[in-house]
């Protein structure tokens, strides 16, 4: 899976985040401070990556930032992506299976070494529910995206 990965500061879970990933077979591209020369700025950076999912570059995105918030905020400014900030494995979970989230939003203050692992199992583990009730309510989020005007 090609995997796109920002971050506005080069912290140790960021590193871990990347290992891990590649770890895990993943094709990795980086943004922010993770990319020399890259705008760490969280809003760029999280727009860049979560830019690379909506044009199909990318089959995923994870994006980071402090808190996680700023990052998954504007991630989800990006039209056709649904970004979810997980702080432990039963959100990636739902994110993934309840929402078909397709950017993992995480926090670097929250985030340890040991809970990047279980949340990185559960999230790709996990896939989109078929249930009918869920599949509506992600194709009413996808609805919101045909609502937005252009500034």
């Amino acid at each position: 899976m090609r995997i796109s990965v920002s971050s506005d500061m080069d912290e140790p879970v960021a590193r871990a985040l990347l290992g891990q990933l590649r770890d895990r077979g993943h094709e990795v591209m980086t943004y922010g401070a993770l990319s020399p020369g890259g705008d760490p700025q969280w809003a760029s950076c999280s727009e860049a990556a979560a830019r690379e999912v909506a044009a199909g570059s990318a089959d995923q995105a994870v994006v980071c930032c402090w808190t996680g918030t700023g990052a998954s905020i504007a991630a989800n400014k990006v039209r056709g992506v649904r970004a979810a900030l997980c702080t432990d494995a039963y959100t990636a979970d739902g994110a993934r299976r309840w929402n078909d989230a397709n950017v993992l939003a995480l926090s670097l203050r929250l985030t340890s070494e040991p809970l990047l692992k279980e949340i990185l199992d559960a999230w790709f583990a996990a896939e989109a529910s078929a249930d009918a009730e869920d599949r509506e309510n992600v194709a009413r989020v996808n609805r919101l995206d045909d609502t937005r005007t252009t500034p």
